[in-house]
């Protein structure tokens, strides 16, 4: 035991560089849809050996040692309990309803990296007296991290499942109270600093919860995949900041490669819906619904499966263009199923999606895969966008304000400059809808007046299997 004792240090610091290795090449693969299995079977390999190394940690620093014994019956209580939850939880969540999960777990990170502070704070038997300052610091602005992370997660899942308005609040003077709060931070970090006491370590939780909570209650709900993804890069700084508490290099190293790339991935969908990605950090944006959204704008035309399905058959070349409606109706086996039999009668179809279709980064992407939509068939809307006006047909089944040629064509829409996928270039457009009404971003679509569009209503499921039965 004591040979192991001596050597654990470093069998842990050579364990946590391989797991922040897997975790690097983790991301590397997520990056593309053939290598994207390879890489979440890099970041369990990582994650598995990261928590075997901290386990090896604490039973080797003191195996005598009752507090290390509790420790370490800790460990193992939260390991059983945790990946019991997490599980079941990914057993039984629907896809339409892994946007707020994501962001339920993400207020987990967020409420970790508040308690470790408030642990910094109040336990530091280890760290010298010169650094105190440095340590307080760090406490400081884990907690509030930490707290903003929390509070702005669950505001995100209680926005994404429904449970409340996806309107944004618009408090008057929102962006000062957002400023207000940030140099009211500063001003306490450095007060508390100075003079460690207990009641600013108070004030600067209950300020972060109410910023957090602020900061995301001011987003629209059409705005909500940029949100999920810069939580996430919340929640890594947040376990960043808690690993320079607990002085764990891995915790560092994966908190800022988390923070880093979910930054990125949120500044490039802020380019995707038009966004300044300042704003998005600062909470000042949301897309605010018009009091007209839900009136029509003119008369459509109906359509039906039998129609569809003729359609379809003479055409040359057909794109279907999914949403988040396709993710609701579950859509995405019998919409795999028509793509295969079009190929078959020797029409070219393919997949055009947008970078915020759904309700998270990727979402369709998922959708599809899981349908087993072959990956070379799925384009991106920078690919595909220019190739609508030589297009037979397009299929929306479920996307909406992707779509809105109002994004385009009216200055005064509120999504005015986003760039949207331009299927109304297309020789005929067919809309998938339950009813009229306008999308997430409460905006109504001029699409579906169009004389080249047709909407056809009902579940997107039974109408796809419905136009198979006419093919």
């Amino acid at each position: 035991m004591e040979t192991l004792q001596n050597i654990a240090p470093m069998l842990a610091t050579a364990a946590y560089i391989v797991a922040s290795l897997l975790f690097i090449l983790s991301l590397a693969g997520l990056s593309k849809h053939e290598s994207a299995k390879g890489g979440i079977i890099y970041g369990v390999s990582g994650m598995a050996l990261a928590l075997a190394a901290t386990s090896l940690l604490t039973v080797t620093k003191g195996w005598n040692d009752p507090t290390a014994q509790l420790g370490l019956i800790f460990i193992i209580v939260g390991l059983v309990i945790g990946a019991t939850i997490g599980l079941w939880r990914a057993r039984v969540v629907e896809m339409t309803g892994m946007p707020e999960l994501i962001a339920l777990l993400h207020s987990f990170v967020g409420v970790a990296a508040v308690l470790i502070g408030w642990n910094g704070a109040l336990y530091h038997p280890d760290t010298p007296e010169n650094l105190m300052g440095v340590h307080r610091a760090e406490v400081f602005i884990g907690v509030f991290i930490g707290a903003v992370t929390f509070t702005g997660s669950i505001v995100a899942y209680l926005k994404l499942s429904a449970k409340i308005s996806s309107k944004p609040l618009m408090l008057p003077g929102k962006n000062l109270l957002n400023i207000g709060a940030l140099v009211g931070f500063v001003a306490l970090t450095v007060w508390y600093v100075l003079t460690p006491e207990l009641g600013l370590l108070i004030a600067v939780t209950i300020l972060a919860l109410a910023l957090g909570w602020h900061l995301v209650a001011s987003i629209g709900g059409g705005d909500m995949p940029v949100v999920v993804s810069m939580l996430n890069s919340y929640s890594g700084w947040a376990a960043a900041a808690a690993g320079f508490l607990l002085s764990n290099d891995l915790l560092i190293v994966t908190g800022a490669l988390v923070g880093s790339s979910g930054a990125y991935l949120s500044y490039i969908m802020c380019k995707a819906m038009n966004r300044s990605f300042i704003s998005v950090i600062a909470g000042g944006f949301g897309i605010v619904a018009p009091t007209s959204g839900e009136e029509e704008e003119g008369e459509y035309r109906e359509t039906d499966a039998a129609s569809v399905a003729e359609l379809l058959r003479n055409a040359t070349s057909v794109v279907i263009t999914p949403g988040y409606g396709m993710a609701v109706a579950q859509a995405q086996y019998p919409v795999a199923d028509l793509a295969a039999r079009l190929k078959e009668k020797g029409v070219t179809v393919r997949f055009g999606i947008h970078p915020v279709a759904g309700r998270l980064p990727g979402h369709m992407n998922v959708l599809l895969a899981e349908a087993k939509v072959p990956y070379d068939i799925v384009d991106e809307m920078d690919e595909i966008n220019d190739d609508f006006a030589s297009t037979s047909v397009v299929l929306v089944i479920g996307a909406n304000d992707t779509v809105n040629p109002a994004a385009a064509e009216d200055p005064s829409s509120p999504i005015a400059g986003m760039p949207v996928l331009k299927v109304w270039e297309a020789e005929n457009v067919i809309v998938f809808k339950r009813s009229m009404a306008s999308g997430y971003a409460g905006v109504q679509n001029p699409l579906f007046f169009r004389d080249n569009a047709a909407m056809l209503f009902g579940d997107a499921k039974q109408r796809v299997e419905d136009i198979l039965r006419a093919l």
